[in-house]
């Protein structure tokens, strides 16, 4: 007779099931969405006229990394200091205007952006360029934050040159 509970699991995937358990036990996933733009240069622009840049999270639905990122730091960012944050998925079909005027869908984008990986945090400044190092992935948990707070300097300072 097979022992249910014989297995093991590598780390990763204890991470993992640790985190999806946390978030059903949390309530709804993407409780605290981040708005879906359809037009960068236009949200660039708002961004800009508040004296900040523009931050793009790229996202993949259902993934516990991305839920963290946005509910635990980028919403709370957005909600405290008025960050202008947008979100975008991979594999969503939507149409976005990038930041040359042309429509394409949010996949499309992603892709013409090299990211393979989600969530990928990217910030942009002046004429759609980026102004600091992409976070890529969901990082160390005890210093997602400090990471991002580096990135947010580093974008703030380019933008207010």
């Amino acid at each position: 007779m097979m022992n249910l509970f014989s297995f093991s699991l590598t780390r990763r995937q204890c991470v993992l099931v640790g985190a999806a358990a946390s978030l059903l036990a949390a309530g709804p996933a993407w409780a605290a969405s981040l708005p879906a733009p359809q037009s960068l240069p236009e949200a660039l622009a708002a961004a800009l006229k508040k004296g900040s840049p523009l931050v793009v999270m790229v996202s993949l639905v259902g993934c516990p990394f991305c839920i963290i990122a946005q509910d635990h730091y980028l919403a709370p960012l957005q909600g405290q200091s008025g960050l202008s944050i947008v979100q975008i998925d991979m594999r969503n079909r939507q149409l976005v205007q990038d930041f040359n005027g042309v429509s394409q869908t949010q996949d499309e984008l992603i892709r013409r952006w090299g990211i393979k990986v989600a969530p990928t945090v990217l910030f942009f400044g002046r004429g759609g360029v980026a102004v600091a190092e992409r976070m890529v992935g969901g990082y160390i948990p005890d210093f997602y934050g400090t990471y991002l707070d580096d990135r947010l300097r580093t974008a703030r300072a380019a933008v207010a040159r």
